[in-house]
């Protein structure tokens, strides 16, 4: 018992600070502590990265049902980072907003805690806990403005559509322990016989599979985010699409892989439709959007389909390139998304595109910065969101699914665009009303950083690659 406490320590140290910081708001002064309270979980979750990416080996505790090995430490690693940098980056917005309430950031620390139970998950049981941890707290923060009707709004559909996609993982979990007779993934994987499971366990992978494709919002499970993403207050969205889209694709391969390894034949050719009709959805939806969040959650939909590129290819080297995707996927959001949240005019948010016109004139350095961010997630090289593209397409090809790559170049083409024309609105449209940027240090830093970083990430990637390389011969092998 003491070793597998050792193993799921992380875990156990934030879920322990949640608890004692939500206490300790209660009974102090509530929301003046939120400011603290914001800086002490993001250094806790920083701290915890540290202490994670330290680990070595691979490590079971439970019984099998909670893995630790070098995938979970690549996710959780990349989650607690951009968990901690969207809770920095958004204070300042989220106090502008009259939005600075102490259980913010107790909130994202207890969803926090359930993405990482779910990329170490090693049984269909663990994965629900953790996925419920996520969700239960993703909807509370949703419709956290509860002056604003979209954000009201937002909170409910998230739950009902998440209740729904809840019921058939369920549904989906239950039909594979009947016909496997085990809910570990290690038990599971040997039901599979000569690369094919029975009808009965692909049904239930079938179900389990649309669960999850909700989780990533794949299409056609889509349909929450857009309205979702427009509804919750900026800071909010910038979290909904940074971390859990990362622990929710670490998950899906988790399961594909874990406990339907041997019968990748099977669910490769669904994975690829999911991949397919995301990206091309996600293009060409976005197209017609004219507020920059629902165009933000179009794009994370055609950017998960990129993802699901990589897991459709079912090797090892399609995992290595989606977790190189999801890192540069991440750091490109958490930038876009400092500036988003800054937007705003006479004091009120601004999520309008046209209200970027010649705004590169006014604010030519992060005008630039943004610039490099919208080349970067529309695949331009020499950004680093190129070769995010051009490893899963890469991956995709060499597993013989030449057809998959060339839809997803001509997908990206489309989507190109969109990112373009807010570039153009910035450089050459109409002049018109002055639009408001304030930041604070750590938003500015972010904005920067991660502009910096799709540039000078060409040289070797930060050592993201190696690390995706070892992840990946941890989960396959």
């Amino acid at each position: 018992m003491s070793s597998d406490i050792q193993i799921v320590l992380p875990e156990i140290l934030l879920a322990c600070f949640a608890m004692v910081a939500l206490l300790f708001a209660v009974y102090t002064s509530k929301d003046k502590m939120t400011g603290l309270l914001t800086w002490a979980t993001a250094g806790v979750m920083a701290a915890l990265a540290l202490m994670i990416a330290g680990g070595e080996g691979s490590n079971v505790a439970f019984g099998g049902m909670f893995v630790d090995d070098a995938y979970a430490r690549f996710a959780k690693v990349a989650i607690l980072l951009a968990a901690a940098a969207v809770l920095v980056v958004g204070q300042d917005a989220m106090a502008r907003r009259g939005l600075a309430r102490f259980e913010y950031p107790i909130l994202i620390a207890l969803s926090t805690i359930g993405m990482m139970m779910m990329v170490s998950a090693g049984d269909l049981m663990a994965l629900y806990m953790g996925l419920e941890l996520q969700s239960l707290a993703l909807y509370v923060v949703a419709s956290l403005n509860r002056d604003s009707v979209k954000s009201t709004e937002a909170g409910m559909k998230y739950f009902v559509l998440g209740a729904l996609s809840s019921g058939l993982l369920l549904y989906g979990a239950s039909l594979t322990y009947g016909y496997a007779g085990t809910t570990l993934f290690s038990g599971i994987i040997e039901a599979a016989n000569d690369g094919h499971v029975g009808m009965g366990m692909l049904i239930g992978l079938t179900f389990v599979m649309s669960g999850l494709a909700f989780k990533v919002s794949a299409v056609p499970f889509h349909m929450w985010t857009p309205d979702v993403y427009e509804g919750a207050p900026t800071p909010v969205t910038a979290f909904f699409a940074t971390a859990p889209k990362l622990a929710a694709m670490a998950l899906f391969a988790r399961v594909m892989f874990d406990a339907f390894g041997n019968a990748v034949g099977d669910w490769q050719q669904i994975v690829a439709l999911l991949a397919l009709a995301s990206m091309f959805l996600g293009a060409i939806a976005a197209i017609g959007q004219s507020n920059i969040k629902r165009l933000m959650a179009y794009s994370s939909i055609a950017h998960m389909g990129f993802a699901l590129l990589g897991l459709a290819a079912g090797s090892e080297f399609g995992v290595q390139a989606m977790m190189i995707y999801m890192a540069i996927y991440l750091t490109m959001n958490v930038g876009t998304f400092a500036f988003i949240m800054s937007m705003e005019r006479d004091g009120k948010p601004v999520t309008d595109i046209a209200a970027l016109n010649q705004y590169g004139k006014a604010e030519p350095l992060k005008a630039l910065a943004m610039l490099v961010l919208l080349f970067s997630l529309a695949g331009v090289p020499p950004m680093v969101g190129f070769f995010g593209k051009y490893a899963v397409l890469n991956a995709a090809i060499q597993s013989g699914m030449t057809w998959l790559a060339v839809g997803g170049v001509i997908a990206s083409v489309i989507g190109a665009f969109y990112y373009l024309r807010v570039v153009y609105y910035m450089y050459f449209g109409d002049e018109g009303e002055a639009l408001e940027t304030p930041m604070s240090p750590a938003a500015w830093a972010a904005l920067m950083g991660s502009a910096a970083i799709m540039v000078l990430g060409v040289v070797n990637l930060f050592g993201v690659e190696g690390a995706a390389a070892a992840a990946a011969a941890a989960l396959v092998n």
